[in-house]
């Protein structure tokens, strides 16, 4: 597959200072760049507006780096979108030789780039992730629309590294349903955690 070149500019849907409110790092305060561009197309996301690059303004390197170390925030949270789509490598440098932990949050779908701290893998049916960012993942996190998803996130523990945490998160929509659902899936079988989207439940972005 093609390498995609270094950039020193990024499409970019969003930037803000919040904690984290999903998996591992919950509660954790962190600076979120959301990239534009997405070529998987989940029915039920919530950031459908990030989907066309196009739509978005470009930012540089160090603007992104600078509004980070303005925030104070220990950790910049690399979401998209498919953040994948672009390369990270300049961006993931810059952070870290200003001292922020760079995570990544990606459908695992493209190939990888950056250089990272953290990696939190969301795969999805839509568009399967790639060997190499299953390896490479610190963490599994499986949302479940269906309870068929739950046997489906099963399939890629085998796929993963041995030290890659797994979560599956109910998708908001469903969360009333399909949480009761997990609660008891995870008694049965307690490798798997639950990681729930508290930023939604205490209103922050």
């Amino acid at each position: 597959m093609k390498t995609k070149p270094e950039n020193n500019t990024l499409s970019v849907m969003e930037s803000f200072y919040t904690i984290q409110g999903e998996g591992f790092h919950t509660g954790k305060a962190a600076y979120f760049i959301r990239l534009a561009g997405c070529d998987v197309g989940c029915v039920w996301c919530d950031v459908k507006e990030s989907w066309d690059e196009d739509l978005h303004p470009r930012k540089t390197i160090k603007e992104l780096v600078e509004e980070t170390k303005k925030s104070k925030a220990p950790i910049a949270v690399i979401t998209g979108g498919e953040p994948l789509l672009q390369n990270l490598n300049n961006l993931t440098t810059a952070l870290q030789k200003a001292g922020i932990k760079t995570h990544l949050e990606t459908s695992g779908s493209s190939p990888l780039s950056g250089f990272w701290d953290w990696i939190c893998l969301s795969p999805k049916k839509f568009k399967a992730p790639l060997p190499q960012v299953l390896k490479a993942a610190n963490e599994l996190k499986v949302v479940v629309y269906h309870k068929s998803d739950l046997a489906w996130g099963q399939t890629f523990i085998n796929k993963t590294n041995p030290q890659c945490l797994l979560f599956f998160q109910p998708e908001w929509s469903k969360r009333d349903t399909i949480t009761p659902i997990i609660v008891d899936y995870i008694k049965k079988d307690p490798k798997w955690n639950l990681s729930l989207q508290t930023h939604k439940y205490i209103n922050v972005p």
